[in-house]
């Protein structure tokens, strides 16, 4: 099978890279970038030098030369190519947000432009397997969740699908690393202003909210609103997710139904102690711990990935060995240790 992979100078893209290079079953092709067009993939990269051949960047795929592609394009240039891509009747998975939400009356609020194609939006799986592990093994496009709904919707999943978030009203303060806005240049993410700095961004209209709050329809039948704060963390990679709802459950009744749910789940991790993003970084681990604050009817769901791994790339390896008939696992429960993490 070959393997084309856009966008491969970006941060997932790099670590698709990192991920596929151990596969001895396929052949990674094509890796575009404009950036580097005409370069090769050792001499941007030179820590790739051990593992994979000497490929190429290029500025446009060829849609004939491969068997299967991933997309880590801005969201509009993906919305396009996963048509074509269609339209030749290949598979694709798409890390930008081009597909993941059903109602297409979202992106002009949201993304700013409108969508072209609703009937894609409807035929695309989320692709996050904890939930929809039946449609991705059916789909031939595969929207690949962000990292912040990955995190929030693993927390809150059990609880959602059972009915039991009273008050149809969650709140999540979520941390992420600074890579989780990209590999292009912005002042605020320049050393000097993010080191030693922490700070919320659009509190009020963050684009994910759409996102998580169509998967919790989704689950649970009703409109749960989602009060989302994101923050920058001065870190490179890591995210933390922090989820107050209110409910009748114990903490100890909490733990049973995260139990009963995730029990069969490889990537899941149920913990004892609020989980810490160096315990996660470089793999497709979700760690979740459950707590119960009696005084408020407060339940506190605290989640950490890592936000290139699960939070992206490791997810769409996840899903592309779900679509390919491989084990979901298939080298994704030791991948920390494959070569040097980027960034």
């Amino acid at each position: 099978m070959k393997i084309a992979i856009a966008g491969a100078s970006g941060y997932t893209g790099i670590e698709l890279l990192r991920i596929l290079q151990t596969y001895k079953d396929i052949e990674i092709n094509q890796i575009t970038s404009r950036q580097y067009s005409g370069k090769s993939l050792k001499e941007v990269f030179p820590f790739f030098n051990s593992y994979v051949k000497n490929l190429f960047f290029q500025e446009e795929l060829s849609l004939d030369d491969s068997d299967f592609f991933f997309l880590c394009l801005p969201h509009e240039p993906s919305v396009e190519l996963v048509k074509k891509i269609l339209d030749k009747e290949k598979k694709v998975i798409d890390l930008s947000a081009a597909y993941r939400i059903k109602n297409p009356s979202v992106y002009p609020k949201y993304y700013n432009f409108e969508h072209k194609y609703p009937e894609i939006l409807l035929e695309a799986a989320y692709g996050l397997p904890e939930i929809f592990r039946e449609k991705i093994e059916k789909a031939s496009v595969v929207a690949n969740p962000g990292c912040y709904p990955t995190a929030t919707l693993l927390g809150l999943y059990p609880l959602a699908k059972e009915n039991l978030i009273e008050d149809n009203t969650v709140i999540v303060n979520a941390l992420s690393g600074i890579s989780g806005a990209g590999r292009s240049l912005k002042e605020q993410f320049h050393y000097p202003e993010a080191f030693g700095n922490a700070y919320a961004y659009n509190p009020i209209k963050h684009r994910h909210i759409p996102e998580m709050e169509d998967v919790l329809k989704h689950v649970s039948g009703k409109d749960i609103n989602v009060r989302f704060t994101p923050h920058i963390l001065p870190v490179s990679r890591g995210m933390i997710s922090t989820i107050t709802v209110k409910t009748n459950l114990s903490k100890k009744q909490l733990e049973e139904l995260y139990h009963l749910e995730y029990r069969y789940e490889p990537f899941i991790r149920l913990v004892k102690q609020p989980p810490k993003i160096k315990h996660v970084i470089g793999s497709n681990f979700c760690d979740i711990y459950v707590d119960k604050d009696e005084k408020t009817g407060l339940a506190i769901i605290i989640s950490a990935i890592d936000n290139l791994g699960k939070g992206a790339s490791s997810q769409a390896v996840q899903n592309f060995n779900i679509l390919t008939g491989r084990e979901e696992t298939y080298n994704l429960l030791d991948i920390s240790k494959i070569s040097i993490l980027y960034p």
